[in-house]
């Protein structure tokens, strides 16, 4: 007949077992859940039916007058070499100030049966503030070059 110092160890190693089981299935559900593949809009209007089941981030150029905002939402349409796609921001948070006419935008969300993508991320930035300012050329003339004695 076993002892309890005998069973004792045989717990722990039953329970510790459970314990990093489940440790692995909710650490593999959540990078599963929370993976986005980026694509471009010519590329996500080519994905067929795998377009509608994954969480996707489309980048483009936000297309000039077609941003309508709503509270913290906001509709436009974003261009990328010819390809329009409609996107319905529904976030949290107000697109942000960069979010503009031309400006580049990532929007992060899953594509619509519809048509439309459904993002409930979006980035902006606006080329010309992160653009390194550049420096005018100086002018030579060759009396600067000469030396004067």
């Amino acid at each position: 007949m076993p002892n309890e110092a005998q069973k004792s160890p045989v717990k722990i190693i039953i329970a510790t077992v459970i314990i990093m089981v489940t440790v692995a299935y909710l650490a593999f559900t959540g990078v599963r859940d929370n993976k986005s593949y980026y694509v471009t809009i010519g590329e996500l209007q080519g994905m067929g039916n795998k377009a509608y089941v994954r969480h996707l981030r489309v980048a483009g150029n936000v297309a000039p007058g077609s941003i309508h905002r709503v509270g913290t939402n906001a509709t436009f349409e974003l261009l990328e070499q010819g390809r329009t796609l409609y996107v319905d921001y529904q976030g949290t948070e107000p697109p942000p100030d960069t979010f503009k006419d031309d400006a580049q935008a990532l929007a992060v969300g899953t594509y619509g049966h519809d048509g439309v993508f459904h993002a409930t991320q979006l980035q902006a930035k606006c080329a010309s503030k992160y653009a390194p300012k550049t420096q005018p050329t100086p002018t030579t003339t060759a009396a600067a070059l000469t030396p004067s004695h």
